[in-house]
């Protein structure tokens, strides 16, 4: 396969969980390891499944009532990283960065926050910030990383790691960066129509 990139290590962050068992039970059988943070990281390991916490890689817990748990360099960097770049990867080494080369990202349910007649407070902590951060960053660098961007790829992603096992060509990570982009945008439009109703 062109450009061929192989799974070691996976970023989930989710707010749904369901769907999500298969995904992780295959991958753990082919020995990708797993960061998360919160409840998230609880229902891995509820799976028996090892999982480190990000704050294990950041040094930092999480923050200011949860608004603040992956956006650090050590997570940022691992999944921005150029795999083939020198310069990257001595960085990489030097500040301690992990590759990161799977992201799974369930983002706050705004939309469904905002029919369901939810306070503006409420509404407004479910704008997600983390969460579309590590969908931009990943899908940026589709040659390196495959970015799952909602629920909807979570199937496509079982296929895929059916047909290949744990690695992905540059095509296929590029089919996952279209679907993340298409996420955001609709997200941030969304979230634009709410403040200029």
């Amino acid at each position: 396969m062109a450009e061929n990139r192989k799974i070691k290590r996976a970023l989930v962050s989710v707010f749904h969980k369901d769907g999500l068992e298969e995904i992780l039970r295959t991958l753990d059988a082919q020995g990708v390891e797993f960061l998360s943070t919160g409840g998230t990281q609880a229902f891995i390991e509820s799976l028996g499944i090892p999982c480190r916490k990000v704050e294990d890689i950041t040094g930092y817990p999480s923050i200011l009532g949860g608004r603040v748990k992956t956006l650090h360099p050590k997570v940022f960097g691992g999944i921005l990283g150029r795999r083939e770049n020198e310069e990257d990867k001595q960085q990489m080494t030097g500040y301690d960065i992990p590759d990161i080369d799977l992201v799974i990202v369930d983002l706050y349910p705004f939309e469904a926050t905002v029919s369901s007649g939810a306070s503006e407070e409420d509404i407004i902590e479910k704008i997600d910030i983390g969460g579309i951060s590590l969908i931009r960053a990943a899908a940026k660098n589709f040659r390196d990383v495959i970015i799952v961007p909602s629920k909807a790829e979570y199937l496509p992603l079982l296929e895929l790691l059916k047909k290949n096992g744990a690695q992905s060509d540059i095509e296929e990570r590029k089919w996952f960066a279209t679907k993340a982009f298409g996420v955001s945008s609709h997200y941030d439009t969304a979230i634009h129509a709410w403040f200029v109703k």
